[in-house]
C-alpha cells in the first residue's frame, strides 16, 4: 500500500494536474506536496483548502444518518469530495478514510483545458483507498 509521496507521484500522472498534497484539515498542514501551488505557497494553499474542507465536514447538512445499505453499522463518511471550479481550473478536495481520526483529505489542482474532471474524481477516490497514512 502506497504512503503519501507515491500517492502524490500517482495523482500528478493524471492529465492535467498541476500540484497535490495530502493536507490535515484540522490542523491546515500539508502532510506532503508536490508539483505547482495555486497562490505559489503550499503552506498557504493546504490552510486555505483545509478551511473549505472543514466547513464542508462540519455542516449537519451533509451528515448521513445511516449506513448505505440501511443495516447497522459504523455510517459511511458524509462527505467523499468538494469540487470547486475555477476560470482557470479544478481544485478536488478528497477525504481520505484513516482508522484514526479521518481528518485527512487530497487535494488535486486540475488545469481546465487539459484536465478530465470525471476522470481525476475517479482516480482520486482510488488513491485514496490505497493511501497509507503512517
Amino acid at each position: 500500500m502506497p504512503g503519501i509521496d507515491e500517492c502524490l507521484i500517482e495523482v500528478m500522472r493524471l492529465p492535467g494536474a498541476r500540484g497535490a498534497a495530502v493536507v490535515d484539515w484540522t490542523s491546515g498542514l500539508a502532510l506532503g506536496t508536490i508539483g505547482e501551488s495555486p497562490n505559489g505557497d503550499h503552506e498557504a494553499t493546504a490552510a486555505e483548502t483545509a478551511e473549505v474542507a472543514r466547513m464542508a465536514a462540519e455542516q449537519p447538512v451533509f451528515a448521513q444518518a445511516e449506513t448505505p445499505t440501511g443495516l447497522p453499522g459504523p455510517p459511511a463518511p458524509a462527505v467523499e469530495d468538494v469540487i470547486v471550479t475555477t476560470a482557470p481550473g479544478y481544485h478536488i478536495l478528497r477525504f481520505v478514510e484513516t482508522a484514526f481520526d479521518s481528518s485527512v483529505f487530497l487535494h488535486l489542482w486540475l488545469d481546465r483545458a487539459e484536465g478530465n474532471l470525471a476522470l481525476a474524481r475517479i482516480r482520486l477516490g482510488e488513491i485514496a483507498e490505497r493511501l497509507v497514512l503512517a
